[in-house]
């Protein structure tokens, strides 16, 4: 496979487009491409470190996005000596800020739309009435007592 395209949001794979996460390969296949053994993957699923795709027949399928998560468990178990509950701990969490980040986007967009639509009812008033808006009265912080009449 080469590097990924689009994005992240691909990789090509014998000139066929393959989404980063479209339950691919076989465990063997994925064992293999994370430089894993299969009981490895079976046990990681097991603890939820790295869920795969399911056949109907209870198969596992790993996508690409799976695979890189293996080969980043592994790198963080054998490289930084992290323990699999913190691998665990330290996925959840970066799927949490993920999911923060496309939130933040969606507002930040969401937010833009709403200016823009804000600045062109804006103006759209401002020609309507040609200039003419006033406001009705100042701000004031005065107090007004009301005390009813007497009736004698």
């Amino acid at each position: 496979m080469s590097a990924p395209v689009d994005g992240g949001r691909e990789q090509r794979d014998a000139g066929r487009a393959v989404a980063e996460d479209a339950p691919v390969f076989v465990i063997s296949v994925a064992a293999e491409l994370a430089g894993m053994h299969a009981q490895t993957l079976r046990q990681y699923d097991r603890l939820g470190l790295v869920s795969p795709g399911r056949t109907r027949g209870g198969g596992r399928r790993y996508s690409p996005r799976d695979v890189a998560l293996l080969r980043e468990v592994q790198r963080l178990s054998q490289e930084d000596g992290v323990n699999l509950a913190g691998i665990k701990r330290i996925i959840d969490l970066e799927s949490q800020v993920e999911a923060l980040r496309r939130r933040v986007q969606e507002l930040l967009t969401e937010l833009e739309v709403t200016e823009s639509r804000a600045v062109a009812a804006e103006s759209a008033m401002r020609a309507g009435y040609g200039g003419d808006l006033v406001p009705l009265r100042p701000a004031t912080s005065a107090l007004v007592v009301w005390r009813p009449r007497d009736r004698r």
